[in-house]
C-alpha cells in the first residue's frame, strides 16, 4: 500500500504556471483552494498540498477544467474537491504513473509536476471519478452510532431494528460486529479484530447493552465487497497518510466478507417509507441511521424522507418505539453533529436532541450529555 508523509516545505505556488489565479470565489474551481485549508486543518496536510497543486494545474486537462468550471452541484455538498483527490490517489496506488506514485510514495515533493502530469494524461479516469458520489464508508462514524444506542437501551431496553439510507457497502451496519471504546466504556464485540476508540471528550455515554435484532440498509449504488476493483476504490477515498482510517476500513471489509451486510439498491425515500409500513414487533426499537448523506439527497426526496419518518413517529408507541440516528453536518457546515430524536407515543416526541459534535471521520467525539447516573428515562 502507498503512504505519504507530510511535507514540511513544498515548493511555492508563485513560482508555478496556474492561469486561475484571477478565479472568482464563486468560481467551483476555486473551492478546491478551500478543501485543501479544510484538509490541512484536520491534520492531512499532503491532501491539501494535492488539491493545491490540482487547482495551480487545472489548466493542462481541458475538459476536467471544464466540468468542474460548470459544476452544477453545490461543491462542498456534492463533495466535488474530494472526488478527484480520490481518483487521484487512485492513479497512485495503481501506479499508473510512476512520478505520481513517488510523490504519493514520499520519494519527493514536486506536486504540480507529479499531479499535473496526471491530470492531463489521467484526464479520461478522473472524469469518471467526479461522475459518482463519494463512497467513503467512514467506520469509525459507528462509534457514533453506537453511542446514541446506548443511550437509547438506557431509555428502553429493547433490542434495534436497524435501517440505514446511503449504506454503501453496508460497513455501519455491522457496528456491534466491532469492538468499542467509548470513554472507557465498552461496546460491541471485545473479540473483533476492528477495534474503535475514538478520541472520548466529556462524560462517558450510558453502561447499557446493545443488542442488534436486525440491520437492513438501502443505498442507489450499494457496493459489494467481494469485488476487488470495489475495495480499491473504497480505499482510494482515504487520504493517503491516514493509516488509522486505512486500517479500519481494510479490517472491516474483511468483516463484511464473512458477514455481509443487507443492502438493497433503492433510493432512500421510497426504500425506507416501505420498511417504516412494515409491521413492527412488540418490544424491539426501529432505527433510522444515516451518515454524511442528506446532503447528497435531492430536496424531494429528503423531504419524502423526513415525512415517512416523522408518519411513523406519530404510530410509535411504548411498545414499538421508533428513533432516527444522524450524524451529519450542520447548516453552515461548521460541525458534524451528532443528534437522536425519538418517538414512544409520549408528550415529548420529536424533540430533536444534540448528543455530541463529531470528527468528520470520526477520530474524535465530543459528548454533550451529563454522566450515565444523570440520564433519565
Amino acid at each position: 500500500m502507498l503512504t505519504a508523509t507530510p511535507v514540511p516545505d513544498p515548493e511555492p505556488a508563485a513560482t508555478m504556471a496556474h492561469p486561475l489565479a484571477t478565479a472568482g470565489r464563486n468560481d467551483p474551481r476555486a473551492y478546491l483552494l478551500k478543501q485543501s485549508h479544510v484538509a490541512a486543518t484536520l491534520g492531512s496536510p499532503f491532501t491539501g498540498e494535492i488539491l493545491a497543486a490540482a487547482y495551480r494545474q487545472l489548466w493542462r486537462a481541458p475538459r476536467l477544467d471544464a466540468t468542474i468550471a460548470e459544476w452544477p452541484l453545490d461543491p462542498a455538498a456534492s463533495a466535488m474537491a474530494l472526488r478527484l483527490n480520490a481518483g487521484l490517489h487512485a492513479l497512485a496506488r495503481r501506479g499508473t504513473f510512476a512520478d505520481l506514485s513517488a510523490l504519493y510514495a514520499g520519494d519527493h515533493t514536486e506536486f504540480d509536476r507529479a499531479v499535473g502530469e496526471a491530470l492531463e494524461l489521467g484526464e479520461p479516469t478522473l472524469l469518471v471519478w467526479m461522475a459518482h458520489p463519494t463512497q467513503t464508508n467512514e467506520v469509525r462514524r459507528s462509534s457514533a452510532f453506537m453511542a446514541a444506542l446506548s443511550l437509547l437501551a438506557k431509555r428502553h431496553g429493547m433490542p434495534f431494528d436497524l435501517l440505514e439510507v446511503g449504506a454503501s457497502a453496508g460497513l455501519n451496519l455491522l457496528l456491534d460486529h466491532y469492538a468499542h471504546d467509548l470513554g472507557g466504556v465498552a461496546f460491541g464485540d471485545s473479540n473483533s479484530r476492528l477495534r474503535l476508540q475514538p478520541d472520548w471528550q466529556g462524560a462517558p455515554p450510558p453502561m447499557a447493552p446493545v443488542a442488534i435484532a436486525s440491520a437492513r440498509g438501502a443505498d442507489l449504488r450499494p457496493l459489494r465487497l467481494d469485488d476487488s476493483h470495489t475495495r480499491e476504490r473504497l480505499m482510494s477515498y482515504v487520504w493517503p497518510g491516514d493509516e488509522v482510517r486505512s486500517e479500519c476500513l481494510a479490517q472491516a471489509m474483511l468483516l463484511a466478507r464473512d458477514d455481509v451486510p443487507l443492502v438493497d439498491r433503492e433510493s432512500a425515500g421510497t426504500w425506507l417509507a416501505q420498511r417504516l409500513r412494515e409491521p413492527q414487533a412488540a418490544g424491539t426499537m426501529r432505527v433510522v441511521q444515516h451518515s454524511m448523506v442528506l446532503q447528497y439527497l435531492p430536496e424531494d426526496e429528503l423531504l419524502a424522507l423526513k415525512a415517512s419518518i416523522l408518519e411513523a413517529g406519530h404510530r410509535a408507541t411504548r411498545d414499538r418505539p421508533l428513533a432516527r440516528i444522524g450524524l451529519e453536518w450542520n447548516r453552515d457546515r461548521t460541525q458534524v453533529l451528532l443528534c437522536l430524536t425519538s418517538w414512544a407515543g409520549r408528550a415529548d416526541d420529536g424533540e430533536r436532541q444534540i448528543l455530541a459534535a463529531c470528527h468528520p471521520y470520526g477520530a474524535w467525539l465530543k459528548w454533550h450529555l451529563p454522566a450515565q447516573g444523570q440520564v433519565t428515562a
